[in-house]
């Protein structure tokens, strides 16, 4: 049997990051929360059990001690595709001093 301290803090902190979810994304439906599934066994919870009205609990393969909230959103579709840097050869047709050393240079 779970620590019923424990189970409460972790409710407390469902309820919280679902109200922050819906809060920030109006457009999309939480439907449960993701735990590992040895946080799952720690607590007492069953896959599918409902735990808070419309919430149920889901193992998947995160990390020990974090849960997620799970919704139908893309929550990265606003996320910009990073871009490539674009390699430039440039060959100089005058030498450059290169340090090499306290007072010495070397022409490149």
């Amino acid at each position: 049997m779970a620590d019923t301290s424990k189970v409460a803090a972790n409710l407390r902190a469902f309820a919280i990051a679902l109200n922050s979810h819906d809060r920030e994304n109006p457009d999309h439906n939480a439907y449960g929360i993701g735990l590992a599934h040895f946080d799952m066994e720690r607590l007492g919870f069953d896959e599918g059990e409902e735990i808070l009205p419309g919430i149920t609990i889901h193992a998947d393969q995160g990390v020990t001690g974090n849960f997620r909230v799970l919704c139908d959103g893309q929550h990265d579709e606003n996320l910009e595709e990073v871009e490539e840097d674009e390699v430039v050869e440039a060959v100089s047709s005058q030498p450059v001093a290169l340090p090499t050393g306290p007072g010495q240079q070397q022409y490149g």
